[in-house]
């Protein structure tokens, strides 16, 4: 049985000696040291809740998980607008090193920099253009209410050589370079869609407000601890 839910700083590149926040269950002998890496943006504040669910579901199956920030997001002392696709994954790497993670968990975009060394599932994983997608669309029409004619394109190429502002994110230029056109790197991942959980109704980053997707978290730890038996 893992250990209780709880907040913990773990050593994360490019954070100083306070390092990064992590929601992580522990506990002696578990059946895998788990590694959940959240969707990128919106997405992430979208399912922070349902993770939270996830992690609490997984812990009292005996599965231990750790959930990290990414350095600029949620609690993280680094700066947004520093960040970049490989900064990413530099730290998850190092988060599955700090942890000792035997798999790991990747929700949409998070599929890009998750460590593709271990093994785990990719839930709707999303490439970089589709993570981008609707950020530039926004974008897009929020420039035109202005009276700006512009068109995602022009924004795209905007955003990889100066940066730019997207879905309320400052993005530097490498990250959005990063993202054109970036793929996932864990072809080992066993891919999951939310319908292959057997879960019916809008999946939670698809909603307007984060919402704790109870359902969703209890079938998803059922299936890893399912996998994990075989």
């Amino acid at each position: 049985m893992a250990e209780p839910l709880g907040p913990l700083r773990w050593p994360c590149p490019g954070s100083g000696e306070d390092g990064e926040w992590a929601l992580a269950t522990d506990g002696a002998a578990p059946l895998a040291r788990l590694l959940i890496v959240s969707p990128l943006f919106d997405e992430m504040n979208r399912t922070r809740a349902m993770l939270a669910t996830l992690l609490r579901d997984l812990g009292a199956a005996g599965v231990a998980a750790m959930l990290p920030d990414l350095p600029g997001c949620g609690e993280s002392v680094q700066d947004f607008s520093a960040q970049s696709l490989n900064a990413w994954r530099a730290a998850m790497a190092a988060a599955a090193r700090h942890f000792d993670a035997s798999h790991v968990l990747a929700l949409r975009g998070g599929a890009l920099v998750a460590p593709p060394t271990l093994p785990g599932w990719a839930l709707a994983p999303l490439d970089g253009d589709a993570v981008l997608r609707p950020l530039l669309r926004a974008a897009m029409l929020a420039a035109r209410a202005q009276g700006e004619d512009t068109t995602a394109t022009t924004l795209l190429e905007t955003g990889r050589a100066t940066g730019i502002m997207l879905g309320g994110y400052r993005c530097g230029a490498a990250l959005i370079a990063g993202l054109h056109g970036a793929r996932s790197q864990g072809e080992g991942h066993q891919v999951l869609a939310v319908g292959d959980l057997g879960v019916t109704g809008a999946a939670p980053w698809l909603r307007q407000e984060p919402a704790p997707a109870p359902a969703l978290a209890a079938a998803l730890a059922a299936r890893i601890v399912a996998d994990l038996a075989t």
